[in-house]
């Protein structure tokens, strides 16, 4: 029997009749559905698990996300604009918003993944959440898709713009996992006296982490060391 028949064996019995009701969406085509919630431990075909729509989730919030930054700060720079969106977009936080809508509830996963342990749980939630978005975005296009979005990441969106000391944290990072300090080299600086645009790399050893941009050496050096954090995790 196919993975998805066996999973949702007719229109009459729907698992995921609560989650449709959080997220205020109801799918048209629930295969979309239970491919968000399946993982590569239930099947490693790319259109049976959740993977392909994460990847199409994560690009759908970025471009909701960037534009309703725009909004808000009509007269913020480039280097403003990214950094809220970064902490508005990282895993943790998504996470965050994957763990208020309970999706870990429906996920479809082998008992050999241990969600009892927190970063694996962190990751699932954060993957969850992209793939719903990809899948209500495929089902139903970009409106409902926006809407949960809002609802979510935008509603929530101070708590995630809270101060966080990613450089303090890059370091305890290093230090657990026994790997040099990193180091902090500024790139680039562009634009006017008075409205300069840092962009700065983490080193660490001989691997250069992707950049971070900020008006200020300080808040690009934040969001370099938020980058390097996501890659060491991941």
């Amino acid at each position: 029997m196919p993975l998805f028949d066996f999973l949702f064996k007719s229109s009459q019995s729907n698992p995921f009749a609560a989650l449709e009701k959080i997220c205020k969406y109801r799918f048209k085509n629930r295969q979309y559905l239970i491919q968000a919630f399946t993982h590569r431990s239930i099947s490693n075909q790319p259109r049976q698990n959740y993977e392909r729509l994460e990847f199409l989730g994560d690009a759908v919030i970025d471009i909701v996300v960037s534009r309703e930054l725009m909004r808000e700060f009509p007269e913020g720079d480039e280097g403003i604009l990214t950094q809220k969106r970064s902490a508005l977009v990282q895993k943790t936080f998504l996470a965050t918003m994957g763990q208020l809508l309970k999706l870990l509830d429906f996920v479809q996963i082998e008992s050999t993944v241990d969600l009892k342990e927190e970063k694996i749980a962190v990751k699932q939630s954060a993957n969850l959440f992209e793939a719903l978005i990809g899948a209500i975005y495929l089902d139903g296009g970009i409106e409902p898709a926006k809407q949960l979005i809002l609802n979510s990441i935008w509603t929530h969106r101070h708590e995630a713009w809270k101060s966080v000391n990613y450089k303090g944290q890059l370091i305890e990072l290093c230090h657990m996992k026994q790997i040099d300090n990193p180091k902090f080299l500024v790139s680039n600086v562009s634009g006017p006296d008075h409205q300069k645009l840092f962009e700065v790399h983490v080193k660490i050893g001989d691997e250069i982490f992707p950049s971070g941009i900020g008006t200020n050496k300080k808040s690009a050096e934040k969001h370099a060391a938020q980058h390097a954090m996501e890659v060491l995790q991941d």
